[in-house]
């Protein structure tokens, strides 16, 4: 087991990394020890773990809630929230109890998100049981539910107390989660560290096979990268907008068709191509960079080609995106791989033929 800190002060919280740590009781008990826990998780992942998660913890001193929530992105709504805040309401859940996401990101949005609301907010862990979400949106305290003009719309900033990241749940993953996972590890390599993106292009493969040491290496570098990028903007103020490469035409692309058509990470490998090429047609990305991007994309079985919305509708869907400021769209580029920044200067025809590059 790797273990690394998120420094967040009074707020810091460790992420476990390893296989086999959902049986891990010593992992659980510094923080649910005599109080209920509400295990948040949905039909596909609690025949996978929850039996063996609701062991370790009541080992640790827990008493144990299952609460099944609804698999795939409609479950992140109000209806799913006010159903999970329902059987916490009917188990008389007090604020000194506790809630573990036991899933992938929509779980952990949910469940984080009912954690930061409930009874003005109760404490939380995250047990990631798919790659997106052991090297991304278990980390950082992002929380939300998504509205229908736009992704991830009504959240809150809320940290858990720990993240545990057992690599040995991905055994049973889907291949397209999979690679979906795949799109926030390539992420994190094009903004912040040009070394992991060599290291991502001599092993993707491996990721693709499943290799636990490529597995592995890939969420501690990522959570890493993520950890020190929170650490320094916790509530996105700044330099954390970097860490949406790809997001603002990816949350459109999952508005677009609906939630759940296309897999977050989906939309977020499309996105990058066409952030790429914004990058590039903006002067900031050489386009031998911007082809790696789109190699490198293509290598991990994720679309190069955005749905047939049109150009005016991805336009209308990018405005209510989070990093909007004064009515403009901002837009993360690359500033060379490995480098990124915040542009909201950008000319619309460059947005548009962007756009129109990477749709069919």
């Amino acid at each position: 087991m790797q273990t690394l800190s998120v420094a967040l002060g009074e707020r810091s919280y460790p992420i476990h990394i390893g296989a086999g740590l959902l049986d891990d009781a010593r992992l659980y008990a510094p923080h649910v020890k005599g109080r209920r826990v509400a295990v948040v998780t949905n039909p596909v992942v609690a025949p996978l773990h929850l039996a063996r998660v609701q062991r370790a913890l009541e080992e640790a001193g827990a008493r144990v809630l299952p609460v099944l929530v609804e698999d795939g992105e409609q479950a992140k709504g109000w209806a799913g929230l006010d159903r999970l805040i329902d059987a916490l309401l009917a188990a008389q859940f007090g604020r000194d109890s506790l809630i573990a996401a036991l899933g992938g990101g929509v779980v952990g949005d949910l469940a984080g998100f009912a954690a930061a609301v409930y009874q003005r907010g109760i404490p939380f862990i995250q047990l990631p049981t798919t790659l997106l979400a052991q090297v991304d949106s278990s980390v950082g305290g992002k929380t939300a539910i998504n509205h229908a003009r736009g992704k991830n719309m009504v959240g809150a900033f809320h940290q858990p107390l720990a993240v545990i990241a057992d690599v040995a749940s991905l055994d049973t993953l889907p291949a397209r989660e999979l690679r979906a996972g795949i799109a926030e590890v390539i992420k994190h390599g094009f903004i912040l560290d040009l070394q992991f993106v060599g290291w991502l292009e001599a092993n993707i493969d491996k990721l693709l096979a499943r290799e636990r040491a490529a597995l592995e290496y890939a969420v501690r570098r990522s959570c890493e990268l993520k950890a020190q990028v929170v650490a320094a903007d916790e509530r996105e103020s700044g330099q954390r907008a970097i860490l949406n490469f790809g997001h603002t035409f990816g949350h459109a692309i999952e508005a677009g068709v609906g939630y759940g058509e296309w897999l977050h990470g989906e939309a977020v490998g499309t996105g990058m191509v066409m952030a790429a090429e914004l990058s590039a047609r903006a002067g900031t990305l050489s386009r031998d960079d911007a082809a790696r991007v789109k190699r490198l994309v293509a290598r991990a079985g994720l679309p190069m080609q955005g749905p047939k919305l049109g150009v005016e509708r991805y336009l209308e869907l990018m405005q209510v995106d989070k990093k909007a400021a004064a009515g403009k769209v901002r837009f993360v580029l690359l500033d060379g791989l490995g480098k990124a920044t915040l542009r909201g200067d950008l000319d619309e025809k460059l947005v548009r033929e962007s756009i129109a590059a990477a749709v069919q």
